[in-house]
């Protein structure tokens, strides 16, 4: 099985005429692997996965994983908020060749716990893939307790978590109660650096999208425990960090990598809309103090 730790991009979907551009999603993958990130995952939120039907969850998928050609692990977004939906997406990402799949907690529904534990079970069961469970309660509402992300991590193919719930008292009980091999994946990027040096692998990066050297270097540091420099980073990037979310993500992010030329349009596809003023002058100031404009 690949190693899924270090810094891993959440890819946002180009997109230009309401239409996902392909080229464009070629040219931002290459410019990851160029940069030297650890691993990338299409579609998730980041991805705007919410608003892609599902074919084009699959052509982006599909794409990712011919465009990389082994160069890194691809964990491919197939969460969904229907048990048999997700299901579905799962099949279809190894199928395309995924290196394991990221499950988000299912939104909106609000389940228990033991439905959250026989939700990822029941995925788990149908499709024989390594699976990441995604907590992010500020989206999904739903939290899943450690206790039980330590009854899914001892089912077969449960290897970790991107722990975005923002409490390193979580991620500590996870770390704590899970098997030492279970992956734990900051799922914000202003907890990562804290997140590996209480044992976390890595982090799933918005950011990154932007700055992969970086963020990368910042991982690699971590995990050595280079205190120092660990830290230098993460102040470095701290401030374009928050930038990304300055407005609902990814419109920053792709306005970004518009702004670079990495990708050719900063379109969103609705209930998103690209950046306001005040968000493109903030995020312009920031990607100018490290050296991106």
């Amino acid at each position: 099985m690949k190693r899924f730790e270090g810094a891993i991009t959440a890819m946002v979907t180009p997109m230009r005429d309401g239409k996902i551009d392909e080229q464009g999603l070629i040219d931002l993958i290459e410019f990851q692997v160029g940069g030297g990130i650890h691993g990338l995952v299409p579609c998730g939120t980041t991805g705007e996965s919410a608003t892609l039907d599902f074919d084009e969850h699959k052509r982006v998928i599909e794409l990712t994983v011919k465009t990389v050609k082994g160069r890194v692990p691809i964990i491919a977004g197939t969460g969904a908020n229907s048990t048999l939906e997700a299901i579905e997406l799962t099949e279809s990402a190894k199928a395309s060749g995924a290196d394991a799949v990221l499950s988000v907690v299912p939104y909106y529904n609000k389940p228990s716990q033991e439905g959250l534990f026989q939700h990822f079970k029941a995925i788990v069961k149908a499709v024989d893939i390594p699976m990441i469970l995604y907590n992010v309660p500020g989206r999904t509402v739903t939290n899943i307790l450690p206790a039980t992300v330590a009854r899914l991590a001892a089912l077969p193919n449960v290897i970790g978590i991107k722990e975005a719930s923002g409490s390193l008292n979580q991620v500590s009980e996870v770390i704590q109660l899970c098997p030492k091999d279970f992956i734990v994946l900051s799922g914000d990027d202003f907890t990562a650096m804290p997140t590996v040096m209480i044992g976390g692998r890595g982090v799933i990066s918005v950011v990154s999208n932007l700055e992969p050297g970086k963020t990368a270097s910042m991982i690699e540091a971590a995990l050595r425990l280079d205190v120092p420099k660990a830290k230098a980073l993460h102040y470095e990037l701290f401030s374009l960090m928050g930038a990304m979310f300055c407005y609902p993500s990814p419109a920053p992010a792709k306005k970004g990598l518009a702004l670079m030329g990495r990708i050719k349009s900063d379109e969103v596809r609705l209930p998103m809309t690209q950046i306001d003023a005040a968000g493109l002058e903030r995020l312009k100031k920031d990607m100018a103090a490290v050296g991106l404009l």
